[in-house]
């Protein structure tokens, strides 16, 4: 029998009024959709209640997620550590069944933020790793000002200055050209 604290269960809901969870998970990085930005991820935490929706079928889910992670940084490759508390609204509606079995299923605009279930109970190690996948930067740096690597020598330029030219990609010399013709007209 499955641990229902561990599952937002739209039955109990309807049986018995709103509801809260409280769980923590072990969510290994191989389970989040970019793995390849994340190098580990802490415990998880997440809180949230749940009740009934405006309208038959739906449901309101309210909570915040707390996890700590080591992000690996987009210039310099380097990990570092960050720790989160994401707050999430989320509103569950039955799926809408389609006609013909390839037919796509329209939503309206006002349904773009609403998550279509089948099933009537909601994992909340799901709800937990999309929020964790929600807060991934697209491009994590562990500083704004972060020199990354030398792409001459591969040396991290936050530790130490490699003795590599600057080279100019010779697709950048018309520009140059301009840089230097509007150079001269400045200084006559």
């Amino acid at each position: 029998m499955q641990d229902t604290r561990k599952f937002i269960n739209f039955d109990e809901i309807d049986e018995n009024g709103p509801q809260s969870y409280h769980a923590t998970f072990e969510i290994p990085v191989a389970e989040l959709e970019r793995d390849d930005e994340i190098v580990g991820v802490g415990p998880v935490t997440i809180d949230a209640q749940a009740e009934k929706g405006d309208s038959a079928g739906m449901y309101r889910v309210a909570g915040t997620v707390s996890f700590t992670a080591d992000f690996q940084c987009a210039r310099c490759l380097e990990p570092y550590p960050i720790a989160n508390d994401s707050a999430f609204h989320l509103t569950f509606a039955p799926r809408p069944e389609a006609s013909e079995e390839n037919e796509e299923i329209e939503v309206g605009p006002d349904e773009l933020d609403v998550e279509f279930y089948s099933e009537r109970s909601i994992p909340l190690k799901q709800l937990a790793a999309e929020q964790i996948q929600l807060s991934i930067p697209m491009k994590p740096l562990c500083d704004e000002s972060c020199l990354g690597l030398c792409p001459q020598c591969g040396a991290n330029r936050n530790r130490e200055a490699c003795s590599c030219e600057a080279s100019i990609d010779e697709r950048w010399g018309a520009l140059q050209d301009i840089r230097e013709q509007l150079a001269k007209k400045k200084n006559v």
